[in-house]
């Protein structure tokens, strides 16, 4: 073989080693890339998800002192203490209870809301906004106002019922009406978000399906039933998940309106939590409390996903 073929021999073996390696690093490139831009999400989720979430699993384990440092690994008897415990077994009644209460109550309200607001009417646009308004309300605000609706002297629900000749009703001082009380706040909360959201999934069904029943005779309440409501099954599903989560978390109506009382009627698991934590200083119950909690929130919306979903309708 001449000099001249060895030399381009070397040459190709050369070019072959260097596609290799800039294969393999242009392989890397897009992940490069991509976890660049991705760096501070995931920074700000390690941050304030991922390490509160592992420390709460950390020091469901423990006992610790009133600064929240672990002292004395116990195992599982923190779980044990919870689960036999009267106070811990109300909370959870009282949480499903309110659950029970407002994801049904503020879906089928914001849907009929909805509905409403989606006719082509002169001036719906100043009604759309007033029935979303309560989306920019913080809770504290919202249960501000509430509490003054249910004092029960000046209140204005006790003087519209003195009006109709029923006598009043002391809303936050009754175990009865505690419970009921703080799922109405919450409703009247939730209401503006679900409504804005269902109102968008109104407004993106197809007019031609409209169109198409209307010529073949088709009545609203057919209409409704045929087409609006599988058409809107993504939007309903993802409001009520929504809601769902939200209502195991509701935590500010609670510490205003209540504070749990009266007679622990109000004591829903995260108010629970945050009694445990930050009043009692037992951390690591509380931190029990919140992995239960967690576990049970993620379980229920697995089922929904699985048992739910199949009745939703995707384009």
């Amino acid at each position: 073989m001449s000099s001249s073929s060895v030399t381009v021999v070397e040459e190709r073996i050369l070019q072959y080693g260097r596609k290799e390696k800039l294969s393999w690093w242009g392989k890397t490139k897009n992940f490069r890339t991509a976890m660049l831009y991705l760096f501070p999400s995931i920074l700000l989720f390690s941050i304030f998800l991922f390490y509160p979430m592992l420390r709460t699993v950390y020091l469901s384990f423990f006992l610790t002192d009133a600064q929240g440092v672990a002292s004395l690994f116990v195992g599982f008897e923190n779980f044990a203490y919870i689960l036999q415990s009267s106070v811990f077994r109300k909370s959870m009644v009282s949480t499903l209870l309110f659950v029970l209460y407002t994801v049904p109550s503020s879906v089928i309200i914001a849907l009929f809301l909805a509905l409403l607001a989606n006719e082509k009417l002169r001036g719906i646009g100043f009604f759309r906004t007033i029935l979303s308004s309560t989306m920019g309300m913080s809770v504290a605000a919202s249960a501000v106002i509430w509490l003054f609706l249910f004092h029960p002297t000046v209140g204005i629900l006790n003087s519209f019922l003195n009006i109709i000749g029923i006598s009043s009703i002391p809303w936050l001082l009754d175990p009865q009406w505690a419970l009921i009380s703080i799922a109405i706040t919450t409703v009247w909360m939730n209401t503006g978000f679900a409504f804005l959201v269902i109102l968008g999934g109104l407004q993106n069904i197809d007019q031609h399906l409209y169109e198409n029943a209307e010529i073949d005779g088709a009545k609203y309440r057919y209409q409704l039933r045929r087409i609006t409501l599988p058409m809107l099954s993504p939007t309903l599903f993802f409001i009520i998940t929504i809601t769902f989560i939200n209502s195991f978390q509701s935590f500010g109506q609670v510490d205003i309106l209540t504070q749990g009382g009266p007679a622990e009627a109000t004591n829903l698991i995260v108010y629970a939590i945050y009694r445990d934590a930050f009043i009692n200083y037992q951390f690591g119950t509380a931190s029990a409390q919140a992995l239960i909690l967690f576990i049970l929130v993620f379980g229920l919306t697995i089922l929904q996903f699985k048992f739910g979903e199949k009745r939703v309708h995707y384009q």
